[in-house]
């Protein structure tokens, strides 16, 4: 009869998020995973597989996490520009999850030449937020606030490369007002 777990899947997935944004995935070893999930290392294997099965789930709570957090905010925005300039500032911000910087930028960085695992969840993710600012673009063109005359594809090209060097900024600047001031001038291409 097999036994019932005793942790919760959903708590030990955070902590281990935690601590691949910290270390990264080749710095966090097996054990550092069993001391910051606070479970055996026999359940780590039998719930998630191995470390880089584990690690996969983690990028998949991390993108949930992410785009849960971008949805509440943008949900409440009325302009569309501002939307937008809500994302930037979520990217930004040291949150709970965004202390280390991104997790998809790290990952795309520290794995994505010899990991296609890793890198086609990164490139997944690139894509849904390419898409994101591209509908939020079509919805600015329909409203008016965005000029017909933008290219919607190419201004969400720019947009996603914009954010992901931001992302990257971020892990070494502390400096609020300059990277603010970058949100600002990528925005102001937004007519």
């Amino acid at each position: 009869m097999a036994r019932n777990k005793e942790f919760d899947e959903e708590v030990v997935l955070r902590k281990a998020l935690e601590l691949f944004l910290e270390k990264g995935y080749e710095k966090s070893s097996i054990q550092d995973l069993v001391a910051c999930m606070g479970i055996h290392r026999r359940s780590i294997y039998d719930t998630f597989g191995d470390k880089h099965t584990l690690f996969i789930n983690v990028l998949e709570k991390y993108q949930k996490l992410w785009r849960a957090k971008v949805n509440s905010t943008i949900n409440n925005e009325n302009s569309v520009k501002e939307a937008i300039r809500k994302i930037f500032e979520i990217g930004i911000s040291k949150s709970d999850f965004n202390t280390y910087g991104c997790m998809i930028v790290n990952t795309a960085v520290e794995l994505g030449l010899h990991d296609e695992e890793s890198n086609q969840k990164v490139r997944d993710s690139y894509s849904n937020t390419e898409k994101l600012f591209h509908e939020l673009i079509l919805s600015g063109q329909k409203t008016g606030e965005i000029s017909m005359e933008e290219n919607a594809e190419q201004l969400s090209q720019y947009l996603l490369n914009s954010f992901i060097g931001i992302r990257v900024l971020v892990k070494s600047e502390n400096n609020n007002e300059k990277l603010n001031n970058i949100i600002d001038m990528t925005l102001s291409c937004i007519s």
